[in-house]
């Protein structure tokens, strides 16, 4: 089978997200598989050239891996006539400026959400890509979770009928740093760092409802810093001033209505960290990351309110579980195969930078709203 090689600039890999789920469980896990079938019968095969600040902990990743492209020059590693694919997992402050070089270097660009800080700026981006004439795409992971999965095949059979509304639930209880270490980066609660949970979470519900049930059309939010004090990775206090909890209400187009909880001040009391409840005319639904139960219409009981008595009802045993049906693989992975395909033979990939510019806009209205406690509309946006 004949290969064709892609040189992919992974920028960030010392970072968690772009170490564990885009180095390890994406790309070294397609080069494991043998690289990624294209339709005329060749195979695109990821040549990685590992980029990041720090020297010593790039040949760590390096060595551990068996890796021995990497550089801690990313406009050397740009000028390169190798490398076809620019893919960015820095922190957000960093990603504008390292994506305009790469447009500048004609390279196709691949990028962690949100695409850049403000709308302004994501839909610049998009618009010197265009111009550019390279591929771009946009992370949107949760899109191929085997939960959400799921709920689009019970969405695309008409299992809801007519879908009334959304709730969903995220988060967790992300530690202080004084009694236990915290397992999210310290930057993530300072927003003078680019940190925030509207920032982080909103783009992501954007592509999730807009993909699913309909463009967003307004937004309500309440944000709060409910801990305003950490502990740092090294062991000093610093004032949290980001908001680590959003409250949202989402219109969308058809006039589904969607509320969607973040935070990271939350003891999980669910199955898994994140859960939408679908509910229709037809049936109703709960999708988390993997599983996805269904109550329909005909099978529905009839609770009776009476707070006099003890529930006998066991409400949880009432619901059917939807069979996996088919090997669901990591969703990044899934992702950036997708991604390849694209740059190697132009097969549709919809998850470009006008994508993620509409998650920017998202949170950027949202913070609009918290800021002025009042309803925002969405408008299109358009290159």
């Amino acid at each position: 089978m004949t290969r064709r090689s892609i040189g992919i600039i992974v920028n960030g890999v010392t970072g968690r997200m772009g170490y564990r789920q885009h180095l390890v469980r994406s790309l070294l896990a397609i080069r494991s598989a043998g690289g990624v079938p294209l339709a005329d019968g060749t195979t695109a095969w990821p040549h990685l050239v590992l980029v990041g600040r720090s020297e010593a902990k790039l040949r760590e990743i390096a060595e551990r891996h068996g890796l021995a492209d990497w550089t801690t020059d990313l406009t050397a590693a740009l000028a390169r006539d190798d490398t076809e694919v620019y893919f960015d997992a820095q922190v957000t402050q960093q990603r504008e400026k390292a994506i305009r070089q790469a447009i500048d270097a004609g390279k196709h660009i691949y990028t962690e959400k949100p695409l850049a800080e403000d709308t302004a700026a994501a839909l610049d981006l998009a618009r010197a890509a265009r111009a550019a004439g390279v591929r771009t795409g946009v992370v949107q992971d949760k899109l191929f979770l085997p939960g959400l999965r799921k709920l689009k095949r019970l969405l695309d059979g008409g299992f809801f009928g007519r879908v009334l509304s959304v709730r969903g639930e995220f988060g967790y209880w992300v530690f202080e740093g004084d009694w236990q270490p915290a397992q999210r980066p310290s930057w993530n609660y300072r927003s003078a760092d680019g940190g925030g949970i509207v920032v982080d979470m909103f783009p992501h519900w954007h592509y999730v409802l807009a993909e699913l049930f309909g463009e967003v059309r307004a937004v309500s939010a309440t944000i709060a810093t409910h801990i305003p004090r950490r502990v740092d990775e090294a062991g000093r206090p610093y004032e949290a001033t980001a908001d680590d909890a959003a409250y949202g209400v989402f219109e969308l187009a058809g006039g589904v209505i969607a509320q969607l909880n973040s935070s990271w001040c939350v003891r999980v009391h669910r199955d898994e960290l994140v859960e939408f409840q679908v509910d229709g005319t037809e049936g109703s639904a709960v999708a988390g990351l993997r599983r996805c139960r269904v109550q329909h219409r005909a099978v529905t009981p009839k609770p009776v309110w009476n707070p006099d008595l003890p529930a006998t009802e066991d409400f949880r045993s009432q619901w059917t579980e939807v069979p996996d049906n088919e090997d669901f693989d990591n969703g990044f992975k899934v992702q950036w195969e997708a991604f390849l395909r694209h740059v190697a033979t132009g097969e549709p990939f919809p998850w470009d930078f006008l994508a993620g510019a509409r998650g920017v806009q998202l949170a950027e209205l949202g913070l609009l709203s918290a800021r002025e406690g009042r309803r925002v509309e969405v408008p299109e946006l358009t290159l």
